[in-house]
C-alpha cells in the first residue's frame, strides 16, 4: 500500500524471522578471537552461561540516584523494589515518597485509607507526590489532615485530590484542611477537588514554584479565583473542571502556557465568560466545546497555536447558547465566522465538533486561521449542506491550504463523507497525513479498497501524502482529560 497505512482489527503485521545463530563449538586451542572470514560475526556470539544480563550496573549507582528512580515508579512497584536484593532493601524508605492511590488496588475506600495510613507511617519522608481521591476531603477529612501533617510528606512537590470521572457535581461546603497548604513553598503540581475554597483561605495563598494547577469540582468566588492564579507566578498549566461560584475568568499571566476549561452543563453558577487579556506565553486554549454557550475573548495571546474543540452543538436550541469566540473584532459564533476583519495567523492546530458536516464552515475557519497545519474534525450527523465542487470551484484556485495533518473522526463512508474528505485529498498540496477513524464493522479490506477509489487517492494533490484508516480512537476529547498533567504534551488532541 503506497498511499496508505492500515492498522486495526483484522490486520496482522508480518514479522521478519530473526537470523539464527549457529551453535558451533570452538576447536581445541581456539582463543575465541573473531575470525573475519567466519560466518559468525562478533555480535552473533553468545555470552557465557550465567552472564546473559551482563554486570548489574544499576545497583552500582549511588543511593541518591536509585532513590530518584524509585520515586518515579508507581507506588506498588516502588515498594516491591525492597525485595530485589539486600542492596535495594533500604532504597524505598530513603527515596522521596510517591504515593499515588490511582495505581493502588483496593476493594473499597476503607481498604485504601488503611493502605495510605500504613504507608505514611512507615516512610520517614520527604515526599514527592501524594494523590488521594477528592471524596476523602468530604468523607475522611480528619484522616486526610493527619496524613498531610505526617513527616513522610515534608517538602512535598505534587499534591492531588483526584476527581473521579463522571462524578455528578453537588453542593459543596467542606473546605480542605489547613494542612493542605503547608507545602506552599515546595509544591510544583496541585490539584484541589470536591471542596469549597473560602475567601479567607485563598486570599493569603502564594505558591512561588507551582507549575500546574487543577481545580476540579471546586466552589470558589471570582475574586478568589483571580487571586489564586495571581499567587502562582510560575504557573504553566491551568485546568478548571466543574467549577462553581464564578461566572467570569480573566487571564493575566506572564507564564501560563496552557489553559483548559470544562463545565457541567446542568449548572448555572459556573463559568460563562473567559477573557484572555494578557498571556504572552499562552500556546493552547483547550476544550471550548461548551454546549451551554461559553463566551471567549482573546485580547492578547501572541503565541496561541492550539485551539479547540470549537462546536456548533447546543443542548438548548437557542442561538444565544452557542459558544462565542472573539479575536479582536473577528467573531466566531459556534463554528460560523460571523465577522472576519482580521485573520489569526498564529493558530496552527484546531479541533472542531460539528452538528452537521459542512465544508462551508471549515473553509471559512481556514480563512480565519490561514496558517492551520493540523485539523481534527468530528461530526454528529453525516448529512452535508453543500457540494463543494460546484460552490467552491473558483475559491479553491486562490485558497492556500496549508494543512499537513487531518484527522476525520467517525468516517462512515457516506456520500457526504466522501465529498468532504476528497476536497482535501484533491486540493491540500502540502498534506502529509490524513487519518480516517472507521467503525469496527467497516474495518475490512473490501471497505478500504472501495474508499481508496471513491476518495481518489491516486489523484492526491500532495505527492507525499499518506492516508491512514483505523478502527482505533484518533484523538482525545474533553472526557479524556482527567488531570492537569494530561495537558503537558506536544499535541493535546493526540490519543
Amino acid at each position: 500500500m503506497t498511499d496508505m497505512e492500515a492498522s486495526g482489527p483484522g490486520f496482522k503485521k508480518r514479522k521478519l524471522a530473526a537470523p539464527k545463530t549457529l551453535g558451533v563449538s570452538p576447536a581445541p586451542g581456539d582463543t575465541g578471537a573473531a575470525d573475519p572470514k567466519s560466518p559468525r560475526s562478533a555480535h552473533d556470539q553468545q555470552p557465557p552461561p550465567g552472564t546473559e544480563g551482563g554486570p548489574d550496573r544499576i545497583s552500582n549507582l549511588a543511593d541518591a540516584i536509585l532513590g530518584e528512580i524509585v520515586s518515579l515508579l508507581p507506588t506498588k512497584q516502588a515498594v516491591r523494589t525492597q525485595i530485589l536484593s539486600p542492596r535495594w532493601r533500604h532504597i524505598w524508605s530513603t527515596a522521596p515518597l510517591n504515593l499515588d492511590c490511582e495505581s493502588l488496588p483496593a476493594a473499597d475506600d476503607d481498604v485504601l485509607a488503611g493502605i495510605i495510613t500504613r504507608t505514611v507511617s512507615a516512610h520517614p519522608g520527604p515526599g514527592r507526590r501524594f494523590c488521594v481521591p477528592s471524596g476523602f476531603l468530604r468523607d475522611r477529612a480528619a484522616a486526610v489532615d493527619a496524613w498531610l501533617r505526617s513527616p513522610a510528606l515534608d517538602k512535598l512537590q505534587e499534591l492531588e485530590f483526584w476527581f473521579k470521572p463522571y462524578y455528578r457535581p453537588q453542593t459543596l461546603q467542606q473546605p480542605p484542611p489547613s494542612s493542605t497548604f503547608r507545602f506552599w513553598a515546595t509544591l510544583r503540581v496541585l490539584t484541589i477537588g470536591n471542596c469549597n475554597l473560602p475567601d479567607s483561605t485563598v486570599q493569603r495563598l502564594h505558591f512561588p514554584l507551582l507549575k500546574q494547577l487543577g481545580l476540579e469540582l471546586v466552589s470558589i468566588s471570582e475574586s478568589s479565583l483571580h487571586a489564586l492564579v495571581a499567587g502562582c507566578p510560575a504557573l504553566d498549566c491551568l485546568l478548571i473542571k466543574h467549577g462553581f461560584g464564578f461566572r467570569s475568568l480573566r487571564i493575566n499571566s506572564l507564564t501560563l502556557r496552557i489553559v483548559c476549561v470544562k463545565n457541567y452543563r446542568m449548572c448555572s453558577d459556573q463559568l460563562k465568560e473567559l477573557i484572555v487579556e494578557n498571556a504572552p506565553c499562552l500556546q493552547s486554549l483547550l476544550h471550548l466545546d461548551f454546549d451551554y454557550g461559553l463566551h471567549v475573548s482573546v485580547v492578547s495571546a501572541p503565541k496561541l497555536e492550539t485551539l479547540g474543540r470549537l462546536t456548533d452543538a447546543v443542548y438548548i436550541s437557542k442561538q444565544d447558547d452557542l459558544s462565542r469566540l472573539v479575536f479582536g473584532s473577528t467573531v466566531i459564533q459556534g463554528l460560523r465566522v460571523d465577522t472576519l476583519t482580521t485573520v489569526v495567523s498564529t493558530v496552527k492546530s484546531l479541533a472542531i465538533r460539528m452538528k452537521t458536516l459542512s465544508l462551508d464552515m471549515v473553509i471559512e475557519l481556514m480563512r480565519c486561521f490561514p496558517c492551520l497545519e493540523k485539523m481534527y474534525i468530528q461530526s454528529d450527523s453525516k448529512k452535508e449542506k453543500i457540494e463543494w465542487r460546484r460552490k467552491h470551484r473558483d475559491l479553491i484556485k486562490c485558497l492556500d491550504i496549508r494543512l499537513k495533518t487531518i484527522v476525520f473522526s467517525r468516517y462512515l463512508g457516506t456520500k457526504s463523507d466522501i465529498n468532504f474528505a476528497s476536497f482535501f485529498v484533491l486540493n491540500a498540496r502540502v498534506l502529509e497525513l490524513m487519518t480516517f477513524q472507521l467503525e469496527p464493522r467497516d474495518y475490512n479490506e473490501e471497505f478500504l479498497a472501495k474508499h481508496r477509489r471513491e476518495l481518489q487517492l491516486g489523484n492526491k494533490a500532495s505527492r507525499d501524502a499518506q492516508f491512514h484508516f483505523t478502527a482505533d480512537r484518533c484523538f482525545r476529547c474533553v472526557y479524556d482529560i482527567h488531570h492537569v498533567r494530561d495537558l503537558d504534551s506536544t499535541d493535546p488532541f493526540v490519543w
